[in-house]
């Protein structure tokens, strides 16, 4: 089944004429995703890949009813105020494909996502995967390399880098495992869905049978997985590997959301955490994929 989305989420696509949101209309239509309409202020009455074009999301939701999911293909200063028009408009879930966005804008569309009773995945996310029914977002890259990549199975899979959003699959593959969903949290320092929001998720879905996570130094999201498991709201088995271990304070470490400030988030407490919850924390990238054999 997965989390978060599937074939039936019915999906807007806000910003859908630029170059990116084009492109990935496309993308996540060939994959199979329920895309029902895209928006772009001035461009209503238009199409992209097939799909018609409005100039709001309510004009979409006014035509084709209530719309479960939006991806956010803006520039950063613009997101704030495509997260809060997807949220008056009665959208539940957001994936923002999207960074450099400031700081206390972030704040605010969280804070209001969230008063509102809604997801925000990101920003700075690449998206999310639930394997065989549909993509939000760019995860993925193409139809036909996101079927050959993503395949079917009980392994969840969060990750905090973009780049081992593609790479922790294709060694879950290559293992003879497949996975249920698959996300990219985001890169900003502040985001929206965390580990410790996802897994719980995934302990509800009947399909997956354990997570593996791709971790970083930098930010409370390991932390906050640690104490999830500690609480019983995830009891499945958590397969770990946490980077930059070498990296000293202060220094940031890929992009924004890691870097080590205060003495807290180092890769050291992250993992002494971890262990402690009960979570199978691995020194190296390629063992998630053989612990997470043997666990299954």
């Amino acid at each position: 089944m997965g989390i978060l989305v599937d074939e039936k989420t019915r999906v807007v696509i806000q910003g859908i004429t630029g170059r990116e949101g084009s492109a990935r209309a496309e993308y996540m239509k060939g994959y199979g995703t329920n895309v029902v309409a895209g928006c772009t202020p001035g461009r209503g009455g238009t199409d992209v890949a097939g799909i018609p074009v409005y100039n709001t999301v309510e004009e979409a939701v006014e035509k084709h009813g209530p719309i479960d999911a939006s991806v956010i293909f803006v520039p950063g200063p613009a997101l704030k105020d495509a997260v809060f028009e997807a949220v008056e408009a009665g959208v539940k879930f957001m994936v923002a494909p999207v960074e450099r966005v400031p700081l206390h804008d972030i704040i605010e569309m969280v804070a209001v996502a969230r008063r509102a009773g809604a997801r925000l995945l990101g920003p700075g996310a690449m998206g999310i995967i639930t394997v065989g029914k549909a993509v939000l977002g760019w995860l993925g890259g193409t139809a036909e390399w996101a079927k050959t990549l993503f395949v079917p199975g009980p392994v969840g899979v969060i990750s905090r880098s973009g780049g081992q959003s593609g790479t922790v699959p294709w060694a879950i593959r290559e293992a003879g495992l497949g996975m249920s969903t698959a996300l990219h949290v985001g890169t900003e320092p502040v985001t929206g869905l965390s580990m410790g929001e996802i897994l719980p998720l995934f302990q509800e879905d009947d399909e997956t049978g354990a997570v593996a996570v791709f971790g970083e130094i930098g930010g409370p999201q390991e932390e906050e997985a640690a104490r999830c498991i500690r609480d019983n709201k995830y009891t499945k088995p958590l397969v770990i590997f946490v980077a930059g271990a070498w990296a000293p304070a202060g220094m940031r470490f890929s992009h924004a959301s890691s870097i080590i400030e205060r003495g807290k988030g180092s890769a050291k407490e992250k993992i002494e955490a971890l262990k402690e919850a009960g979570a199978h924390v691995v020194d190296r990238p390629e063992q998630i994929a053989p612990m997470l054999k043997q666990l299954l």
